[in-house]
């Protein structure tokens, strides 16, 4: 399988992410989606920006944990999530959201710290 790269070019490159597979009809559809560019927003620690792509909402048990990629949708945006989700805590299970994590961000975490909001962000596969 290919690598997903999410690139913030004002602040810190890019980083990398692994899918896991966990939920591949999401994986597929941001594969699809490929190239696309968003905005940075921030809650707390967490980063998050709009994508193009629109999935139905699935319902699940999940342990969240920092560094996690999932998606959100608040409204009709899918969001990309780095990090827990405004209804969790790191490490927690959540018994009925509507978060579905299917890729962890690989290297260093610390570095997201550094991204700024508002900041254009560009999310690329590589077959």
């Amino acid at each position: 399988m290919g690598r997903l790269k999410i690139i913030f070019p004002e602040s810190i490159g890019a980083v990398e992410v692994e899918l896991t597979g966990r939920n591949q009809r999401t994986v597929d559809a941001i594969i699809r989606a490929t190239p696309f560019e968003s905005r940075v927003n921030l809650w707390g620690e967490e980063i998050y920006f709009s994508t193009p792509v629109k999935v139905g909402q699935e319902v699940g048990s999940e342990v969240v944990d920092r560094g996690d990629v999932a998606y959100w949708p608040p409204g009709n945006a899918i969001c990309l999530f780095f990090g827990p989700t405004p209804v969790s805590k790191p490490g927690e299970i959540r018994p009925a959201s509507p978060v579905n994590v299917f890729g962890r961000i690989v290297g260093d975490l610390e570095r997201l710290k550094r991204v700024k909001s508002g900041e254009k962000v560009r999310v690329e596969w590589e077959p």
